[in-house]
Order: C-alpha cells, then structure tokens, then sequence
C-alpha cells in the first residue's frame, strides 16, 4: 500500500487529504487542517494524486456549500484504538446542524464519570475533520470545546450546518 495525498481549498483554510492507495482504490485516511503553523504536514514519501480525490472533494464542496449534509466516502478501518473507535462511532452518529455534549458521547459508549476525559481525548484524535463531524460536540453548558483546527473552526463548521450553540463560546 502507498500513501497518497492532495490539498484543496476550503472556508476553513486548505484541507490535506491523505489516503491508503490499494488494488481497491484509495481510502481517505486522514482529512486536517492547517495548524498554528500554518500547514498541515506532507511526510516523506507519500505522494501527491488529486484525481483519486475526485469523489471526496466534490462531497466536501457540496457540504460547504450547503448542498449536501453527509459524507458517503471510504475511510480507512483499523486506525485508532478500540475506544476510539466507539468514540467515533457515536460523533458519527450525531446529525447535521445538531450538537451533543462530550458526557452525552461518554454515556453513549459507556464511559462514566471521569469518562469524559477519555472521550475528549479520543475526540481530539479523530483524524478525519469536517467527514467525521467532531465539531457537533460542545461543552455541557453549550460552549465551544476543543477542536484541532481550532475553535473558530469549529465555530464556522457549526455555523455552515445551523447550529444554535455558534453565539456561545
């Protein structure tokens, strides 16, 4: 399997993809965003293939465009642990323009207590933003937690669906 990967522009700054080449197709792997230090990291060895994209793309332009409202791309399995697995599960399970609390996500995969943590850390390491919609989880009292492209972000990416929870913060 080789790495491959392709850059495109988007509301929230440049996106990099990056996916999993096989006999099958491409599998997107990881979807970031620019960091602090403005760019998203290309490592050594991968290699650069807009076209096998194609379909990702137009579905990420349809959602910021407000044309569409999910995502019907191949990810790639296996990535993360078994918890972060459930975790991501249940972000995915969160609708269009709503959002859910990190207890709410906690109690869903059977985490209590002290479980909300763990939950934010698995959210924080989701690596398929805006497709995998971790921006739809907020704080008990509405406001804006966490997200690894950055609140405002996230607060565009909830604005773009709806949300009532975008004036908090």
């Amino acid at each position: 399997m080789s790495t491959v990967y392709t850059r495109v522009a988007s509301p929230l700054g440049e996106l990099l993809l990056v996916g999993e080449e096989s006999a099958g197709g491409v599998v997107l792997a990881s979807l970031s965003v620019p960091d602090q230090r403005g760019g998203a990291v290309v490592l050594d060895g991968w290699r650069r293939a807009p076209e096998p994209f194609a379909d990702a793309v137009a579905q990420l332009d349809a959602y910021f465009a407000g044309r569409s409202r999910r995502f019907d791309v191949p990810v790639a399995e296996g990535v993360g642990t078994p918890f972060q697995r459930r975790v991501w599960r249940a972000v995915e399970s969160v609708p269009y323009g709503e959002t859910v609390s990190y207890g709410e996500v906690a109690a869903e995969v059977g985490a209590s207590g002290a479980g909300v943590r763990a939950v934010g850390t698995a959210i924080g390491r989701n690596p398929l933003l805006v497709v995998r919609p971790c921006h739809r989880v907020i704080g008990a009292d509405g406001a804006l937690r966490g997200y690894a492209g950055g609140l405002e972000r996230k607060r565009t990416l909830l604005g773009l669906e709806g949300a009532a929870c975008v004036a908090r913060a």
